[in-house]
């Protein structure tokens, strides 16, 4: 079941650099946001908070909160890797396992938290998730090649059935379809319209035409002037965004004036 998140007066820092600053929002339930804008605002910093993967970096830390279905995903009690499993991501370029077939590949996050499954329950998984991620009739008579024998749109797809197999709550996607072409990328944003019946999706995009055909809310962050942190400048249905947003910045940036 996907679960809303609300985020509250969230500073995200590197050591002494603050990169985010003080974001609030509330992020829908079966649901698709996306985060825009320019190149160093944040976003996507700020879109690793929401599973805790920036903490991979030395000396990330975070004020303020993230609630998931009431709980906060920073509280001194919460397993980081517990907060991964709930809330799965899938990065800006493909990458598969390249020594793992391609229904390894689906299983391994499954292994990672849990390594016993039995082989019926595992084969059951296996087409499940596939087929969620609208790969299983491609690749179904293949399953022991390697993950990398695929195009790069299926396997950024395969790295989506990866994400879904451990039953995630959430979606977070950062830029997934930058190093496709035009006809994988339509795949992809195909499958994000489907996998919000299911999943609570947020996703990082520099496509503005993307933003406005796969999401419902669009989250608009800017550099507050030079050298300074990523702000939330505006959030609001996507459709309300693209035609009459409420801050010049972002009609600037979405028009293509700025950024």
């Amino acid at each position: 079941m996907s679960k809303r998140i609300d985020v509250d007066h969230l500073n995200v820092f590197y050591g002494d650099f603050l990169a985010v600053e003080d974001v609030s929002m509330t992020i829908e339930a079966k649901s698709v946001t996306a985060l825009i804008g320019p190149s160093g605002c944040g976003k996507s910093t700020f879109l690793r908070t929401l599973n805790r993967m920036h903490e991979v970096i030395p000396g990330a830390r975070v004020e303020g909160s993230v609630v998931v279905d009431g709980q906060n995903l920073y509280a001194s009690e919460v397993d980081p890797v517990e907060v991964r499993r709930q809330v799965g991501m899938v990065f800006q370029r493909p990458n598969p396992f390249p020594t793992m077939s391609i229904a390894e590949n689906v299983l391994a996050g499954v292994k990672l938290n849990n390594s016993r499954i039995s082989k019926s329950d595992a084969e059951e998984l296996v087409e499940g998730s596939l087929r969620g991620a609208n790969l299983w009739n491609e690749v179904k008579d293949r399953l022991d090649r390697p993950g990398s024998s695929l195009s790069g749109g299926q396997q950024q797809r395969l790295c989506i059935a990866r994400a879904i197999a451990v039953k995630p709550q959430v979606v977070l996607m950062d830029e997934p379809c930058s190093a496709l072409d035009p006809i994988s990328t339509l795949a992809i944003e195909d499958l994000i319209a489907e996998l919000k019946n299911d999943y609570t999706i947020v996703i990082v995009t520099h496509n503005m035409q993307q933003a406005a055909r796969v999401s419902d809310r669009t989250a608009f962050f800017n550099i507050a002037g030079t050298g300074k942190p990523g702000r939330l400048i505006e959030m609001d249905d996507t459709a309300t965004m693209f035609s009459s947003p409420s801050e010049k910045a972002t009609e600037d940036y979405i028009s293509g004036r700025f950024g």
